[in-house]
């Protein structure tokens, strides 16, 4: 049944609706959607001294960033790379893990950690973009206090989840892109000369006669910074739905660009300091709504972008990228969830940027940066992935070629800015990155130290514990976490825990295996019973979004053992047998600390060192899973690492 409602929900994502339309423009688009606010200003920014030639090359080169980097590599073929349904960086990896080049981690985590930090900036910028409109009407107004209001306003949101305000996302970004083009449309029909555009005659020139050509294509880049985005959402709206919508959304941004470009030509270099070109396209009658209009574009795609952060870590989590986390799920609807010290971190660096930056033109010079990386860093995985199809190298080759020295060319400009705030993305983006590699690599280490031996061979000496009167009873389940893979293996620490440490004697035990597939939305379990009515060995299947509330799980595991006759749950103590009484639950857990004895490399000390701190700033195993402190004891095991020859005591001859 459940396997049916899968795949009616993927079904349901391919076909193309009016209504699926709708939806995917208010969900998807909401970043790049923005980006007219700031591009043609940042382009003007670089040089005030322009003429028309200048005007008509940058707009060229908009219009062909946004079909090649956008068009041509999101939607034609990233969208293709989905991992049953859903899209993003972490979720592309999720496919290539496997491969035998390990290195890749390093890619996937790079690209995922200046994703973030692209998070952190954008609701920055887009909001101070829009609020910025008030000064037109009042000129005085004190931005920045608003800007922090509203961005407050968007984090707090967060906690009771965007599933009702969600509906009005569609409607609204509809709206919004409509009166793009609409706008663009009343200067273009006075300067129709800015169609010369389309020809990238015009590009080629702008950026080879310019000296300022870094700086131009920086600034150009901004109009596709949600081009990522986009493939993150791949999950939320299906490949179809985006691809068809993409062709409206397009078609409005540059008609818009198109616009603004029009309104600078006639302006002839008249354009007073500070002055949107966005907003100077709105008739001045409406410049009020044209802000508020705008701040709910900037509210949207924070929004976007912030539910994109959620899904990031999440992922993150169940690939071993990062501590867990506690994730709440504030609706049903899919894709909605919540992560409070991610939301609460991330308004911290949103509004340190604010208070850094200031104002808008500023913020451009931090914003970019981050996501070239990120974009390179999806080439590269792209290439493997289509490598993977058995595409021919060739056409991978060329491939990575072309979009690498695309995406290269626009890393190079970015870098140009990196002393006016480029290095403030990269700075963040580096601290995340760091935290993910280090934990991955010191999380796979650890996972190689455990020692593990056939669970037949210990059923025996359980069992007669199970028997043996004189020790007492420990709990009538006792419940442990393996992290064998194996069925037929078990760790030795669990099995030194019930039998030396000290003799849990217990009516049943439970070995439960946790594992993450690649599957986002999997929810499912086996289960193994190795000795009949003592030892049962379950394992339990999540996908990377699925909490894994393993309490909850195990209870419905239990009953479908009791109805079909496998288990018997009453206690067996008389006095509550006689009452139905079923026998208690105990979960015991493992906590691994490197220890000091080890001998080993002095690089793998500090991996486990950091690994420990790493793992303060995290869940414990028991809140990750979702127990009741009440019923879980931890015990703390050693683990040693010896990777290099030690030396033996000698014994001394008398």
């Amino acid at each position: 049944m459940k396997k049916n409602v899968e795949i009616k929900n993927r079904t349901s994502l391919q076909r193309v609706t009016l209504l699926g339309l709708i939806v995917t423009i208010g969900i998807v688009f909401g970043d790049i959607g923005t980006s007219p606010l700031y591009v043609m200003k940042a382009i003007v920014g670089v040089d005030r001294n322009y003429d028309s030639d200048y005007i008509i090359g940058a707009i060229s080169c908009i219009i062909w960033t946004l079909t090649l980097q956008t068009t041509v590599k999101y939607v034609l073929l990233a969208l293709r790379a989905d991992n049953n349904g859903e899209g993003g960086i972490l979720a592309l990896f999720a496919l290539l893990r496997r491969m035998p080049r390990r290195w890749l981690y390093i890619v996937a985590a790079i690209g995922a950690a200046a994703l973030i930090a692209d998070g952190i900036i954008t609701p920055a910028i887009t909001v101070t973009s829009a609020i910025e409109g008030l000064k037109i009407v009042w000129p005085t107004v004190s931005v920045v206090p608003i800007v922090v209001v509203v961005v407050i306003v968007i984090f707090m949101m967060q906690q009771a989840g965007t599933g009702r305000i969600g509906r009005f996302f569609g409607p609204f970004m509809l709206l919004w892109f409509l009166s793009l083009g609409g706008l663009g449309l009343l200067f273009l029909f006075k300067c129709p000369m800015v169609l010369k555009a389309f020809n990238p005659w015009y590009a080629i020139c702008v950026l080879v006669e310019n000296p300022m050509w870094f700086f131009i294509l920086g600034a150009v880049f901004l109009c596709t910074t949600g081009a990522e985005a986009l493939y993150s959402d791949l999950g939320h709206c299906g490949r179809r739905n985006i691809t068809v919508s993409w062709l409206f959304v397009k078609s409005m941004l540059i008609l818009n660009y198109l616009g603004q470009g029009a309104w600078l030509i006639l302006a002839e270099n008249n354009v007073p300091v500070g002055v949107n070109p966005f907003y100077a396209i709105i008739p001045a009658d409406l410049t009020v709504i044209g802000v508020i209009m705008s701040t709910g574009a900037a509210v949207i795609a924070s929004q976007a972008l912030l539910s994109g952060s959620f899904t990031i870590f999440s992922e993150a989590v169940n690939l071993d990228f990062w501590p867990k986390l506690k994730i709440k799920y504030p609706s049903n609807e899919k894709g909605q969830l919540y992560i409070p010290a991610i939301n609460w971190a991330l308004l911290a660096g949103c509004i340190l940027t604010i208070a850094i930056f200031r104002d808008s033109s500023h913020m451009e010079a931090a914003y970019g940066l981050a996501i070239t990386v990120t974009m390179l860093m999806t080439t590269i995985l792209l290439t493997f992935w289509m490598r993977f199809k058995g595409i021919n190298k060739i056409v991978c080759i060329c491939f990575f070629s072309f979009f690498t020295s695309l995406e290269g060319l626009f890393f190079v400009a970015n870098l140009f800015k990196f002393e006016h705030g480029g290095w403030y993305s990269l700075l963040i983006a580096s601290v995340l990155a760091a935290v993910m590699v280090v934990w991955h690599k010191a999380t796979g280490k650890r996972a190689q130290m455990i020692e593990y031996r056939p669970l037949a061979e210990c059923s025996g000496i359980i069992s007669a514990i199970k028997n043996d009167s004189t020790i007492p009873k420990y709990a009538s389940n006792v419940i442990y976490f393996s992290r064998s893979s194996d069925k037929k293996m078990i760790e030795t620490k669990l099995i030194y825990s019930i039998v030396n440490k000290r003799p849990k004697r217990a009516d049943h035990y439970w070995f439960i295996h946790v594992e993450y597939v690649d599957i986002p939305d999997t929810l499912e379990y086996d289960v193994e019973i190795i000795s009949e009515h003592t030892i049962y060995l379950v394992t339990m299947r999540f996908g990377f979004r699925v909490a894994p509330k393993v309490s909850v799980y195990l209870r419905q595991v239990v009953e479908d053992l009791v109805a079909d006759g496998r288990l018997d749950l009453l206690s067996t103590y008389p006095s509550l047998r006689r009452e139905g009484i079923a026998g208690d639950f105990h979960f015991v857990m493992l906590h691994r600390i490197f220890s000091a004895s080890s001998s080993c490399r002095r690089s793998d000390r500090f991996l486990m060192l950091i690994h420990g701190y790493l793992r303060k700033i995290g869940l414990t195993d028991h809140s990750a899973f979702g127990l009741d402190t009440s019923v879980v004891t931890v015990e703390t095991v050693p683990l040693v690492i010896n990777n290099t020859p030690g030396r033996r005591i000698r014994r001394i001859d008398r």
